[in-house]
């Protein structure tokens, strides 16, 4: 049999060996993933190390390699939730944000259309009541100044708003083309925000994803509760700055056309009473940190853009003396007054908190809001016994998989279905080196597909040992039988191969959730069978033949 190239040998040896190492941290997953834990823990705090950090950093070597498959949702327990984002709750955003700019270009043109009020309208709706409505036309115009085109491709060539008379009334909603692609806007944004809460709070391999025009998956596998992971994404977290107008203990006082009447979070009883458009946002922020105010109690400082900072700067110049309020998710928090001008646009947010309380707050602040409310329309908590009954039935399939592949093997080729075992292992050991190096998400579809590429990575190795026998039944020496099996079957091999491989990659592209973890554990499969199956074979048989050297061969 013609030796293979020394660089070829060398190549198959390597690819091998690196096999072996980057599988090998599964074995030790436990410790491995706490040394891992440990070096992430060490390099966000710039290399200072507690002495626990330090003793889990020091249970796995470091020059060897650490990479592991992360445990799905399904293998390691966590929560499960399905949200749907109230879009809709962005479109009265819009149209309030807007009101003062058709105000102030109406004020404008005051001696034709005359006075300017806002009238009572439907969320998402802006209605707005001139008192000459022979100048409607004038009013039209001028509204019409704010419309800009809608950015994206499909809304090309519409603006963003709609204007319309009704009577004395100028009517203003955003446009369908805008609506569309404010949904989008507000999908990616919420799915963003969600991630950067997620991450932040160090959770590993969470799964977000939006489903349909106006849902998001979202499964978070080593979190406690589905509870748990509600207080961390529910959360709306918006921060807004308010002028402060009055304050009262009456739950049920009118708080006038274009105000707020919101409780006060420490103070049960009190109410404040505020213009409902704030002089700062949250989305201002650049960043929050937990810190401590002045007597030492937890609190959380934080510091505005340059638009921010100049806004409440000005802000708190012109009205030193009064009270401003500063308001998270509906709940006055704090209502301080301006003593003095404060420039730079940095401040803290004192209130009742614990340590963990203004810790969350920051994280929540630095992700950002989410741009609107979230309903949950499903929660479940997986636990992690479930878990670990799922890792013990894998296990097992793959177990009496690889036994009956293995003593299949062997009782019907003899020496060579052993030979075809240790590609088979040399297969197995890639599949999980490869899925551990990028990174993929183990579960259960996962671990079927692993054993499924068992029993197909044989394949290959039974075409090749069926051409062999033909070349031995026509009368050729081992050697070049041997040969020419190997460079017969391969035609079959590729074909049969590329053919499972359009399949998973059809199944990745269609399927979402388990059918891709499926599909991404089966490419694999074929492509690390096809190069163990031809090349680790031909390989090991190679060596063989050239040392033995038989006059006959029992295949």
């Amino acid at each position: 049999m013609t030796p293979t190239a020394p660089w070829k040998r060398i190549l198959i040896l390597a690819i091998c060996l690196w096999g072996l190492l980057a599988a090998m941290p599964n074995a030790f997953y436990s410790r491995v993933e706490q040394h891992n834990d440990a070096v992430a823990a060490i390099d966000k705090a710039n290399g200072i190390a507690t002495p626990e950090q330090e003793a889990a950093k020091a249970l796995w070597p470091s020059w060897l390699p650490s990479s592991i498959m992360p445990l799905g949702l399904d293998l390691r327990g966590g929560a499960h939730l399905l949200a749907r984002v109230e879009v809709s709750d962005v479109y009265k955003a819009r149209m309030d944000a807007l009101w003062p700019e058709v105000r102030d270009v109406l004020r404008d043109q005051r001696d034709q259309v005359g006075a300017v009020r806002r009238a009572p309208s439907p969320d998402g709706t802006l209605r707005v009541t001139i008192s000459n409505p022979e100048a409607m036309a004038v009013a039209l115009d001028a509204v019409g100044t704010l419309a800009t085109p809608v950015v994206s491709l499909a809304g090309a060539g519409y603006n963003d708003i709609d204007i319309a008379a009704d009577g004395a009334d100028i009517v203003i909603q955003l446009s369908e083309a805008e609506k569309t692609a404010t949904d989008d806007r507000t999908m990616q944004q919420s799915l963003e925000i969600i991630r950067n809460r997620v991450d932040q709070a160090g959770t590993r391999e969470p799964t977000i994803l939006r489903q349909g025009n106006d849902r998001i998956l979202i499964e978070v596998p080593g979190i406690g509760s589905a509870a748990e992971l509600k207080s961390l994404i529910g959360t709306t977290a918006k921060l807004t700055f308010n002028r402060v107008i009055n304050s009262t203990t009456d739950a049920g006082a009118n708080p006038g056309a274009r105000n707020l009447l919101l409780p006060a979070k420490d103070q049960p009883g009190l109410y404040y009473i505020l213009e409902e458009v704030p002089v700062v946002t949250g989305e201002e922020l650049v960043d929050a940190q937990p810190s401590f105010d002045q007597n030492g109690k937890p609190a959380v400082s934080f510091r505005f853009d340059g638009a921010g900072a100049r806004k409440f700067g000005d802000y708190t110049a012109a009205n030193i003396g009064t009270l401003f309020a500063i308001v998270l998710d509906n709940q006055v928090i704090s209502a301080p007054q301006i003593q003095s001008h404060i420039p730079g646009g940095s401040g803290i947010i004192t209130g009742s908190f614990t340590v963990e309380e203004s810790t969350e707050l920051a994280v929540l602040l630095r992700a950002g809001a989410l741009p609107a409310g979230m309903e949950f329309l499903e929660e479940r908590t997986i636990g992690p016994e479930l878990g670990a009954d799922s890792i013990a039935a894998g296990k097992m399939a793959a177990i009496i998989g690889l036994i009956a592949v293995v003593t299949y093997m062997v009782l019907s080729y003899g020496l060579f279905g052993w030979f075809a075992n240790i590609a088979l292992a040399a297969n197995v050991l890639l599949i999980v080196a490869v899925l551990s190096s990028i990174g993929a998400t183990l579960t259960l579809p996962g671990i079927a597909g692993i054993v499924l590429t068992m029993g197909m990575a044989v394949d290959a190795n039974v075409l090749i040992f069926e051409r062999i026998r033909e070349e031995l039944r026509s009368g050729q020496p081992p050697g070049r039988a041997a040969e020419s099996g190997f460079d017969r079957a391969f035609s079959a091999i590729f074909d049969s191969n590329v053919t499972g491989l359009l399949t998973a990659l059809i199944m990745f592209w269609i399927g979402s959730g388990p059918v891709r973890g499926f599909a991404v554990t089966m490419t694999i499969g074929i492509l690390t069978s096809m190069f163990t199956s031809v090349y680790v074979t031909r390989l090991v048989v190679e060596t063989w033949l050239n040392r033995r050297r038989p006059k006959t061969i029992l295949v």
